[in-house]
């Protein structure tokens, strides 16, 4: 099956296309696959003072992976649309990590491996259960606009959700699957993304969604706003601060992860998020007490939870756990430990989660796309580039950024739309805590609270690095897959 049907005919404006074919054999069986790699050119129609259309003006060429399981019926066949996040990342990271038929091989906390970096194939591919659409939006990847054109219009909240929202559209159309059941998988900002598409598709296209999978799940900023005044985010984080806490032996390992969980999770809800409500009012005596039990949960000390007013920053708790070993923690996965020239500042000198993650996943996808998938580009690939920032978020100006009332808003008008939500214990970028209040305050009417899924992971933000939960979120992404599709 050609999954890009137009890109023979000029007129469709693309360019680029390359259409390869392939096999892996995943748990005994062999699936064989199309893969369609290449640009797609978004235009929008041009209307004069009378309405009348005039033509359409290209202004961006979108870069995109497809697979598709060959000889299968496209009306019952499930297709999933998946981006990551940034704002200004390319889809690499689900790509060769999680859905896609080729994996990076890098190890995991404490066992990485080192360049040169290799692929393997992927037990786990989502292949076996969807067929797959990559998307890098507007200035990642290879997607840049076209000539004349300003990028700057691109990046925001709106623009953006309506690039990656007609990119679909035009996909489905020349790829014939209006009818196939559909979904997207977003991650870290892809998942604010995710919701406000679920919103956009069924309001300008008409396109209905059978579901969403959200990995590592941003829907609300209020959720990890530090500005002063704001306290939520304190909450949100401290079970996280907990786990970290726990995994680097500062807790010491006498109770477990999730014990240590459970009951971090009832001081934040309860006696800690009353404290920080109290504010002045809190006398001395509540104060130690609350500092005692957050430095017990923790891993810090009194005095430092004391100093920082009980409030203690991400980028101080980062550097300051493990400061008696010399070593910071990620903001990404707070398993990885990293090292900073000056052992006694106030925050880490980088992210050592990132920096694990960065080389071997360029080196392979800037090696894959040529070598097997075909495509040749002299572009750099952006991998989380600069050039999409500053963000706009104009819509939302005096208030904070959220997508989860257009995400509550699409589960009523189709109350046939389920979610995932899939959260890291170790994640500090979208803490899992911060994931379930949003849930927690969604609104959405009792009898579709059954249409959300929620799992967890001990791992961080890109959890399947972490190959036991990789297993883990086959299995959980599979089945529900097979769940919303029916």
């Amino acid at each position: 099956m050609d999954l890009h049907p137009g890109a023979k005919d000029s007129r469709t404006a693309t360019d680029e296309i390359s259409v390869t074919r392939h096999g892996v054999t995943v748990q005994g069986r062999t699936l064989t696959y199309t893969v369609t790699a290449g640009t797609m050119v978004l235009a929008e129609e041009k209307h004069g003072k009378d309405g009348e259309a005039e033509g359409a003006r290209p202004r961006a060429r979108v870069f995109f992976v497809a697979y598709a399981l060959d000889e299968q019926d496209e009306t019952t066949r499930p297709v999933t649309f998946a981006f990551n996040g940034g704002p200004g990342s390319p889809s690499l990271w689900l790509h060769l990590g999680l859905l896609g038929p080729r994996r990076v091989v890098m190890g995991d906390a404490g066992a990485l491996t080192g360049p040169p970096y290799t692929l393997t194939d992927n037990e786990f591919t989502l292949l076996t259960h969807t067929d797959l659409v990559f998307i890098d939006p507007v200035s990642t990847g290879y997607s840049r606009v076209t000539e004349g054109e300003k990028p700057g219009e691109f990046h925001g909240f709106k623009k953006d959700i309506e690039s990656v929202g007609d990119f679909i559209r035009l996909w489905t159309s020349r790829a014939g699957r209006w009818l196939s059941p559909k979904f997207l998988i977003g991650e870290s900002y892809g998942t604010m993304r995710s919701a406000g598409l679920s919103g956009y598709l069924q309001e300008r296209h008409g396109m209905f969604l059978n579901g969403l999978m959200l990995i590592s799940t941003i829907l609300d900023y209020a959720t990890v706003d530090t500005t002063p005044g704001h306290d939520l985010a304190y909450v949100t984080h401290l079970p996280t601060q907990a786990a970290t806490a726990w995994y680097h032996g500062a807790l010491g390992r006498r109770r477990s992860l999730k014990a240590t969980l459970r009951e971090a999770e009832a001081f934040a809800d309860g006696e800690y998020a009353s404290a920080l409500h109290l504010g002045a009012r809190l006398t001395g005596p509540q104060r130690r007490r609350v500092a005692q039990t957050y430095a017990r949960l923790t891993g810090l000390s009194p005095q430092v939870i004391l100093q920082n007013d009980l409030r203690v920053p991400l980028a101080r708790f980062r550097k300051e756990l493990l400061r008696d070993r010399n070593l910071t923690v990620g903001r990404l996965d707070s398993r990885f430990t990293g090292m900073d020239r000056d052992a006694g500042g106030s925050q880490a000198d980088y992210d050592p989660s990132y920096s694990a993650i960065l080389g071997p996943y360029t080196a392979t996808f800037n090696h894959y796309v040529r070598a097997e998938l075909g495509y040749q580009s002299d572009l750099a690939y952006e991998v989380l580039s600069g050039r999409t920032q500053p963000w706009s978020y104009r819509e939302f100006e005096g208030r904070h950024v959220r997508a989860s009332d257009t995400l509550r808003s699409a589960m009523h008008q189709n109350p046939h739309l389920k979610v995932l939500v899939a959260s890291g214990y170790y994640d500090f970028a979208t803490p899992y805590w911060a994931a379930r209040h949003t849930l927690d305050h969604l609104q959405l009417d009792p009898s579709l609270r059954g249409n959300v899924r929620e799992h967890f992971y001990e791992a961080g933000h890109m959890m399947y690095v972490h190959l036991p939960s990789l297993a883990q979120q086959y299995t959980d992404l599979t089945a529900f897959i097979e769940w919303a599709r029916q």
